[in-house]
Formats: structure tokens, C-alpha cells, sequence
């Protein structure tokens, strides 16, 4: 099947990046539920605890080990993206700007997700319960924040939520235009709940 024009290829793209947020919603909070919850159960984070290493320390090797799962698991998906481009007529008739910007805006994503997840983990000992937290304060963070803007319909409060919003800043990168605005705001979520983590593993310390 060849693709003839370049926003019809994008289109098809442009649904496979829709859909891939709420793959993320499950698999992320599935790759992240035993980072904390599993150890905790088993009673072997008490060895990691009392090594030489600080509590930021367990929680980025935890942080980006997930994280890199979720890199592996993006990498197959650029068959498709290569596929589009070669069945183009003439090939690569396809707005490759929006593509990397997609990309780059699902790593971010990704990111924000394994964040929450590894919260999530360091919350409870048993791994189904911090998957079902985690992929609730996904789904509400990536759907909830625009349907409470909708829902208030007031200009100001819509515009705030969608400024909150993880999807709107992820729609704002899948334009193709890298805005440091979006960027920070990702990098800022992935602070607050790696932050949040480091309160709650600290906290039972004591």
C-alpha cells in the first residue's frame, strides 16, 4: 500500500501516538509495581539500606533502570515510522520533524509515568495494589486534569488545567516544535514524585 500524501501519512502515525499514552497507563505501572513493593515484601531492601549508598541513589538506579525498559521498549516501534517512510510515494513523504517530536515527547512521558510508578511501589508491599495506584494517578493525570477543565468551562480555569495537564504538553511536542516549557514541565513532574518517593522510603526509616 502506498501512502500518497504527506498529511495522510502522518495520520496514520498520528493515531499509533495517540494510542500509545494509554498503553503506558498499564505497561509502565506493570514494569514499576516490584521495584519497591516486591523488596519491601521480601525484607531485602533492609540490605540495600544499610549499604553505603543514600536513598537518592536507590531510587535513581530504580528510577532509570525502568526507565530504560521503557527506551527498549520504543525502539521496536520505529518499524512502523520506517515502514510509512518507505511506502511513501515519492519515499518519505512524511513530516519527520513531528515523528522525532512525538518520540520525543513518549520518553518524556515515559518518564513522568515511571516516576509515578516507582511512588507508587514505595507505598504498599503488595505489587497489585501499587500497580492499581499507579495506573489511577496516570489516567487521572494524563485524561482527569482536561476533563475537570471541560467540565469547569470557564476560559481561566481551562486554561490553567490544560497548563497542569500532561497531555497537552504532550500534544504541544507531538507538533514538532520542542518547547523548553514542555520539557521543563515533565522534567518538574518527575522531581515532585521522585521527591515524594524519597519522603515516603525516608520517612519509614524513622
Amino acid at each position: 500500500m502506498c501512502i500518497r500524501d504527506r498529511d495522510y501519512g502522518y495520520a496514520e502515525l498520528n493515531g499509533f501516538f495517540s494510542l500509545i499514552p494509554f498503553l503506558f497507563i498499564f505497561l509502565i505501572p506493570a514494569m514499576t509495581m516490584r521495584s519497591f513493593a516486591e523488596e519491601r515484601r521480601e525484607g531485602t531492601y533492609v540490605l540495600l539500606a544499610i549499604r553505603p549508598i543514600t536513598d537518592w541513589q536507590i531510587i535513581l538506579a530504580k528510577y532509570f533502570a525502568c526507565l530504560s525498559l521503557v527506551l527498549f521498549a520504543l525502539l521496536p516501534t520505529l518499524v512502523y515510522y520506517l515502514s510509512v517512510f518507505q511506502l511513501g510515494l515519492p519515499s518519505g513523504n512524511i513530516d519527520t520533524g513531528a515523528v522525532i517530536g512525538s518520540y520525543i515527547g513518549l520518553l518524556l512521558l515515559g518518564s513522568s509515568f515511571t516516576s509515578v510508578g516507582i511512588f507508587a511501589s514505595s507505598l504498599s508491599k503488595n505489587q497489585v495494589i501499587a500497580f492499581a495506584i499507579a495506573a489511577f494517578i496516570c489516567f487521572l493525570c494524563y485524561t482527569g486534569i482536561d476533563a475537570m477543565g471541560k467540565i469547569l468551562s470557564l476560559q481561566s480555569f481551562e486554561t490553567l488545567f490544560n497548563n497542569l495537564s500532561i497531555n497537552a504538553h504532550y500534544q504541544s511536542l507531538g507538533r514538532g516544535v520542542l518547547d523548553t516549557r514542555d520539557v521543563l514541565y515533565f522534567l518538574t513532574f518527575d522531581v515532585l514524585f521522585l521527591s515524594l518517593t524519597r519522603f515516603v522510603i525516608g520517612g519509614r526509616k524513622w
